[in-house]
């Protein structure tokens, strides 16, 4: 199965609540945190949602 990396390269502050609770659910604390996880519809739509503070790459 495919996987996603996700690095946060901007900062929350200033940003909607949903989007901090949105960074926290997908493991991403800080800037340049990166997480690793499945490719699924869930995920990438919550990485949709924060696409302004994050890239997102794919790993196999």
């Amino acid at each position: 199965m495919a996987r996603l990396k996700i690095t946060q390269t901007k900062s929350y502050i200033g940003s909607k609540q949903n989007h901090r609770d949105t960074l926290r659910t997908l493991g991403l604390k800080r800037m340049n945190d990166v997480v690793v996880k499945e490719d699924r519809p869930e995920i990438r739509g919550m990485a949709h949602t924060v696409r302004h503070l994050v890239t997102v790459e794919e790993v196999d």
